[in-house]
């Protein structure tokens, strides 16, 4: 398994306090059936941190992993907000990419009122990035302008979730959000994974009553320590096939696109 999403590197930002916490979380991680984190400190305005940062945390996370006997690969990424997009230099934008491959994780802005949204993506997009958004349904915007997130969804960005959304952390309309019908709701594609710390869910579309399950148990895995519980090494369920309606795409229906977890 290889979890694109997690907070696992020590004193950088949300993640760990200290390198203690972060073997915690990858011991649970490795129990779990995870193979490779992709380590994502937040980019942002209230964690300003770069890539030569990232990557030497990294490679000493890495090498007390080594000596913990923790099987368990972490490898260098950011989840990088988008206000600060623009801000960033293309080389230094080209070192966050996930795993060194060609995928930039991307986390929206929270605030009720957005311009510009799609633009920034699609000029991303152009500028030869591929594109997964890390938890739309908590974006007002997307609440707010549905077709948005649509057309991002065709246009080849992928999207994700947060585990915690679809058990009502987040109140709810975040929860309601991503099983509407007539919504475009992440995730898109089947590929395997959850962020440390019941975050982040990647399962098959369509998302119900399966993905929610997922949710509660993920939510019940890792919540405290970070470290999985018995029983929660399972794989997550998977939905059976269903004829693709409005903008959810199946797994089917992904055609030959990328996804970053093959990269």
């Amino acid at each position: 398994m290889i979890d694109l999403h997690c907070h696992v590197l020590p004193g950088i930002d949300d993640g760990p306090e200290a390198i203690e916490g972060s073997l915690a979380l990858a011991r649970g991680a490795a129990d779990a059936g995870a193979r490779v984190l992709v380590a994502t400190p937040h980019v942002s305005w209230q964690y300003p941190n770069d890539a030569v940062t990232i990557l030497s945390l990294v490679e000493e996370l890495n090498a007390r992993l080594a000596v913990e006997r923790i099987a368990l690969e972490v490898r260098a990424g950011a989840e990088i907000a988008m206000v600060r997009l623009i801000d960033i230099e293309p080389a230094e934008l080209q070192c966050l990419h996930l795993g060194s491959g060609p995928w930039l994780l991307v986390e929206p802005p929270f605030s009720p009122t957005v311009t510009g949204l799609d633009s920034i993506l699609f000029d991303l997009q152009r500028q030869g990035h591929r594109i997964l958004l890390a938890h739309p349904e908590r974006c007002h915007a997307f609440h707010r302008e549905p077709q948005m997130l649509r057309s991002l969804v065709r246009a080849g960005v992928l999207t994700s979730i947060t585990a915690g959304s679809l058990v009502g952390r987040f109140g709810g309309e975040v929860r309601r959000y991503p099983q509407r019908r007539g919504d475009p709701a992440p995730p898109r594609g089947g590929a395997p994974g959850y962020r440390a710390g019941a975050k982040l869910v990647v399962a098959p579309a369509p998302l119900g009553k399966r993905t929610t399950r997922a949710g509660s148990r993920l939510s019940r895995c890792w919540r405290g320590s970070g470290r999985a519980s018995k029983g929660c090494t399972r794989p997550l369920p998977r939905a059976r096939p269903r004829a693709r309606r409005g903008p959810w795409a199946s797994s089917s229906s992904a055609g030959s696109a990328r996804r970053p977890w093959s990269s």
